[in-house]
């Protein structure tokens, strides 16, 4: 089956190298974590974006909109993490809904602004983009896969600078951990046209019953990407009864991702007003929790 895949229409001559990007704060739902904070985010999401050389806002949401204005404009960037906040009321979901239309609106007056959702944040991008909520249940929890990639993958921007050895191992080498109850299937995908138009499919992969679900994707026109999985685990999460892979090309496959990211965030020139506003702003402020009951190992609360 063939995918669509077109060049983005905004491209950059240099980069800039001083970056900072922005991880959406959650809701704590999880009982081994409330104890510890209302908000939090996960550490594995900061180590991942930080080892690729940028510096981490956390962006709370409990914000006014002109708040979230200024600080989409003094980031770089925006991880949507994964968790279990309902895609369509929660508050986490209305504040991502606030920088991905940011984000539209910035791109299409010239300014290059990248989101990355993982797992739940994929999902939440393929509702923002739908205008509906067409996930459905799936078997796909605590399982690694490799990738059943479609043939825009070959000439993606996310995969298009992986060695030759580490793009055939996805699909050869169960190097992608799945962590999650929902899924967005194939056959919804091609029917709904807000999503057809807007995404290329990069990867699929079929849940424990034989359900085909999209897996990986990236926006055609815009610099949004998503990943059903968690690339973060393969350097940052350690428990023996979950499926994080370590091998050495699922390490390579987690640095090269946050790498990507980071360098399409590195495409514009957003930054904060003066130092010291910057630096009230970093996730340096906070220190992470151990909290050994969870997957996470390390918390960040708020």
């Amino acid at each position: 089956m063939l995918w669509v895949w077109k060049s983005k229409l905004i491209l950059r001559t240099g980069t800039f190298s001083d970056n900072r990007s922005g991880i959406l704060v959650q809701e704590t739902f999880d009982p081994d974590l409330l104890p510890y904070g209302k908000y939090y985010i996960a550490a594995p999401y900061v180590k991942y974006l930080e080892s690729a050389g940028c510096r981490v806002v956390p962006v709370r949401l409990n914000l006014t909109n002109d708040e979230y204005e200024k600080i989409f404009y003094s980031i770089n960037g925006i991880l949507f993490p994964g968790g279990s906040s309902d895609v369509k009321t929660s508050v986490f979901a209305k504040v991502a809904k606030t920088f991905y239309n940011f984000a539209l609106k910035a791109f299409d007056a010239g300014d290059y602004f990248p989101i990355w959702g993982t797992c739940l944040g994929m999902q939440l991008l393929t509702v923002l983009t739908a205008g509906k909520n067409l996930l459905i249940n799936t078997d796909t929890e605590n399982i690694a896969l490799p990738l059943n990639l479609t043939n825009a993958a070959e000439f993606s921007e996310m995969f298009q600078k992986f060695p030759s050895d580490v793009y055939r191992a996805l699909s050869h080498e169960p190097l992608t951990g799945n962590f999650h109850h929902f899924s967005l299937s194939v056959k919804d995908f091609l029917r709904d046209e807000e999503l057809r138009k807007f995404y290329s499919i990069l990867s699929t992969n079929y849940d424990r019953k034989g359900v085909e679900f999209v897996s990986t994707m990236e926006g055609i026109r815009y610099p949004f990407y998503g990943v059903q999985w968690h690339p973060e685990v393969n350097r940052f999460q350690w428990q023996q009864h979950f499926a994080f892979p370590h091998s050495p090309n699922a390490v390579e496959v987690s640095y090269l991702l946050s790498d990507f990211f980071v360098n399409e965030a590195r495409k514009n020139f957003h930054h904060f007003s003066n130092l010291k506003e910057e630096e009230a702003a970093l996730i340096y402020n906070y220190s992470p929790h151990y909290v050994p009951t969870s997957s996470y190992i390390e918390v960040y609360f708020f």
